[in-house]
């Protein structure tokens, strides 16, 4: 690929696609997802062509992180009374959000628990009982839906394979930037509640 002037540089995937995606990640990175027989020059100009949107993105990632900073800072430990807010809210959003996954799945689960736990978002188990995590109140309503998919999805795959990820993606095709987010910012908000659990 030819330099030319940009302090931007992007990650290229190449795959079996047909078309040319982009994508800014929440952590600010920049991904071009090109077709195999596509050339360097034609994802180049495809980038430039994109780079007001770009911009765009980017102002959006770094005024969310500047939010991040800003609660973790307000908000430090929670407090017994908070939980138990974040807790309620949990038992209205989980039993809906379920419901309406379950009904596009066209599949059937147990009862619904929530909790506060320590090193898990959520489980499912044999019977179909399905369990959350309180502390998800706090995070993306687009994390709430990947953690709720993901448990749904064990009701057909009660395993981690590619046809388990592939049934995910198929449900709720953007899993992957909050499965992301889930990863990079669930310690945080797990150290939030620690010394109340």
């Amino acid at each position: 690929m030819r330099a030319r002037k940009s302090l931007l540089k992007p990650e290229i995937i190449r795959s079996s696609r047909k078309t040319l995606g982009l994508e800014v990640t929440p952590e600010g990175m920049i991904r071009i997802r090109a077709p195999y027989g596509v050339s360097e020059d034609v994802i180049l100009r495809f980038f430039e062509s994109k780079s007001a949107w770009i911009q765009k993105s980017l102002a959006k990632v770094r005024a969310r992180q500047e939010q991040l900073k800003e609660e973790e800072a307000q908000y430090g430990k929670l407090t017994e009374a908070e939980l138990k807010v974040l807790k309620m809210q949990a038992e209205e959003v989980f039993p809906a959000r379920a419901a309406f996954y379950a009904g596009k799945m066209g599949i059937s689960y147990g009862r619904i628990t929530i909790r506060r736990q320590k090193t898990r978002w959520g489980s499912c188990s044999q019977r179909g009982n399905l369990n959350f995590n309180c502390l998800l109140m706090m995070a993306p309503p687009g994390v709430v839906d990947y953690v709720v998919v993901h448990e749904l999805c064990h009701r057909i795959e009660m395993n981690h394979s590619p046809r388990f990820w592939k049934l995910v993606g198929e449900v709720y095709p953007n899993y992957d930037r909050w499965k992301r987010w889930l990863k990079e910012n669930g310690g945080r908000l797990m150290r939030m509640a620690e010394e109340k659990i």
